[in-house]
C-alpha cells in the first residue's frame, strides 16, 4: 500500500511564503517605476537607464553561480540556506529604499550603485530561498501546492505595491510616480525582515540531503546536457523576456498613449488580482492535463490578449481593463508552474548523478531570470530612446513616435509568447 506523501500545514506552507512578498516589490515594480522615474523626474537617458540595468544582470553571471554553489556547501547549525537569507536582508533593504526615496540631486551614479547593490541582495537570498522549496518535499503534486502558495502570497505582495498607493491617492490625494516610489521603499524596510524573521524561525529545514561534490563549472556543463531542464529554461527565458519587454512600459502606455499618468497603480492591482485568482486554478489545472501543457495554455491565452492593447488610444483606461484581467490570469501559470517543474527536473538529475545540486540548479535559473528582465527592459527602454520618444510628461511626440510605443508594448511580447508555447507543449516530464 503506497503511503500518502506528508502534506506541510498551512502556517508552514505561509511562513515559508511570506519572505516572496517584500521580494516582487524587487522585481515588477522595480522595471515598472524605476526607469520612468528615473527618466521622467531626473532626467537620465532611457538608453543608459537601460544599460545600466542590462549591466547590473550581466554581473549575476558571476555571482548567482557562485551563491548557489556555496549555498550547497554550507554547513552551520542553522542549516546552509538560512544564513544567506538573513545576510541579504539588510543589504537588500538599504539598496532599496535608496533606490526608491533618491536625493533630489540623484544621478546615474546613485543609480547604478542601488541597483548593483539590490540586485547582489536580491541574488544572496533568492537562490537559497527557492532551493529550499525543493527541499521541504518529494511528492510531484506537493511541490505544485509549495510554489502555488509561495506565487499566490508573492504576487499578494506585487497587489500591495499597487494597492496601498492607491489607497493614499484615493484616501489623501497623495499620488504620482515620486508618492508611489516613497510608499514602497517605506513599505520595504518594514516588510522584508518581518517576511525573514518568521520563514527562519518557522520553516523547517532538511538535514537529509546528499552533499554535491560536483565542481561549479562541470556542474553547469551537467546541467546543459539535462534536457528536459535545458527546455524548461530555454521556455523560461523566452516568456520572461516577452513579459519584461512590457513591464517598464506599462507606466509609459497608462501615460503617454492613453492619458492616465496616475492610473498605472490602478492597471497593476487588476492584473496582479486577476494574477493571484488565476495561480490555483493553473496547479489544479496542471494535476489534471500536466505541468507542461497548462504551462503552455497560460502562454497561449495571453499571447491572444496582448495584441488588443494595439487598438487603445486617448481615454481609453478602463476599456483596457479586461485585457489586463485575462493577461493577469494567465500570468498566474508562470508565477506557479515552472518553479515545481524545475524542482522535478532536480529529482531527475539527483536520482541519476546521485549528487544534489539544488541550488545550482536554481542559480542558474535565477541569473536566467534576471538576465531575461534585464534585456526585456533593456530592448524596451532602447528601441523607446532609438526612435526618439521623450519621457517627460507634456513632451512633443509624434505619432510615429507613439505608433511604435503602441507596437513596441504589444507585438514583440506575443510573438515570444507563442514561440515559449510551442518549446514547451512536448516536455518530456510529466
Amino acid at each position: 500500500m503506497t503511503q500518502e506523501p506528508e502534506r506541510l500545514s498551512r502556517f508552514r506552507l505561509f511562513c515559508y511564503g511570506i519572505t516572496d512578498m517584500p521580494l516582487h516589490f524587487c522585481l515588477t515594480p522595480v522595471l515598472i517605476f524605476v526607469p520612468k522615474y528615473y527618466t521622467a523626474e531626473l532626467g537620465i537617458s532611457l538608453i543608459l537607464v537601460g544599460n545600466m540595468f542590462l549591466f547590473a544582470r550581466v554581473m549575476d553571471v558571476f555571482t548567482d553561480p557562485l551563491v548557489g554553489y556555496w549555498s550547497d556547501r554550507t554547513r552551520t547549525p542553522w542549516g546552509r540556506r538560512r544564513p544567506w537569507i538573513v545576510a541579504g536582508t539588510p543589504i537588500m533593504v538599504v539598496s532599496f529604499y535608496l533606490l526608491f526615496l533618491p536625493p533630489d540631486d540623484a544621478g546615474a551614479g546613485h543609480l547604478f550603485a542601488c541597483i548593483m547593490g539590490l540586485y547582489l541582495a536580491l541574488t544572496m537570498i533568492l537562490i537559497p530561498y527557492y532551493s529550499w522549496a525543493a527541499e521541504l518535499s518529494q511528492d510531484y503534486s506537493e511541490r505544485s501546492r509549495i510554489t502555488g502558495w509561495r506565487s499566490a502570497i508573492g504576487i499578494f505582495g506585487n497587489m500591495a505595491a499597487q494597492g496601498v498607493p492607491i489607497i493614499f491617492l484615493v484616501l489623501f490625494g497623495y499620488g504620482g510616480d515620486k508618492a508611489v516610489m516613497t510608499i514602497l521603499g517605506i513599505m520595504m524596510i518594514i516588510t522584508l525582515p518581518v517576511g525573514v524573521l518568521l520563514t527562519v524561525t518557522q520553516v523547517p529545514e532538511t538535514r537529509d540531503y546528499v552533499d554535491s561534490t560536483t565542481p561549479i563549472f562541470k556542474g553547469l556543463k551537467l546541467m546543459w546536457k539535462n534536457g528536459p531542464f535545458k527546455r524548461l529554461i530555454v521556455t523560461f527565458m523566452i516568456g520572461s523576456t516577452a513579459f519584461n519587454i512590457t513591464t517598464p512600459l506599462y507606466s509609459f502606455f497608462v501615460g503617454y498613449v492613453l492619458g492616465a499618468p496616475t492610473m498605472t497603480v490602478v492597471m497593476l492591482a487588476f492584473f496582479y488580482t486577476s494574477n493571484m485568482i488565476g495561480v490555483p486554478f493553473w496547479v489544479r489545472l496542471s494535476n489534471r492535463i500536466g505541468k507542461h501543457r497548462a504551462y503552455a495554455v497560460s502562454f497561449i491565452l495571453i499571447g491572444i490578449a496582448h495584441p488588443l492593447y494595439l487598438f487603445h488610444g486617448w481615454g481609453d483606461f478602463w476599456w483596457m481593463i479586461p485585457i489586463t484581467i485575462v493577461s493577469g490570469f494567465a500570468g498566474g501559470a508562470f508565477a506557479a508552474l515552472p518553479n515545481s517543474m524545475k524542482a522535478d527536473v532536480i529529482d531527475l538529475d539527483t536520482m541519476i548523478s546521485g549528487d544534489n545540486r539544488a541550488a545550482s540548479f536554481f542559480a542558474a535559473w535565477s541569473f536566467t531570470a534576471k538576465l531575461s528582465a534585464a534585456v526585456g527592459g533593456w530592448i524596451a527602454l532602447n528601441v523607446l530612446g532609438i526612435i526618439g520618444f521623450v519621457p517627460q510628461l507634456g513632451a512633443d511626440n509624434s505619432y510615429e513616435h507613439m505608433m511604435g510605443l503602441r507596437i513596441l508594448f504589444t507585438v514583440p511580447p506575443s510573438v515570444l509568447f507563442f514561440v515559449a508555447a510551442a518549446i514547451v507543449w512536448n516536455y518530456p516530464i510529466t
